[in-house]
């Protein structure tokens, strides 16, 4: 099956990261190398952008995973992702 007719992992992460950045009243474009404290996420943020990855890919990220390389940039979170789904 290919994936172009659904929306590929960088796409979904740029969604959540955009609704968390929304939520903070942040209205800017984030590509997938941004960094995204830069970017304006909080520490807090953070948390929730963990529990939100884990709700929109319907997987639980390990704790050991749960670390800033990881969840430093859309890149960095999409290949967490990857690596977790298989």
């Amino acid at each position: 099956m290919s994936d172009c007719a659904t929306p590929s992992a960088v796409d979904r992460v740029i969604a959540v990261v955009q609704r968390l950045l929304a939520e903070r009243s942040i209205k800017r474009a984030v590509n997938p190398e941004d960094d995204l404290r830069e970017a304006g996420l909080t520490s807090m943020d953070m948390v929730n952008l963990v529990l939100a990855i884990e709700s929109e890919f319907d997987l639980m990220i390990p704790e050991a995973s749960i670390t800033p390389a990881n969840f430093r940039s859309v890149a960095a979170i999409s290949s967490l992702v990857g690596a977790l789904r298989h």
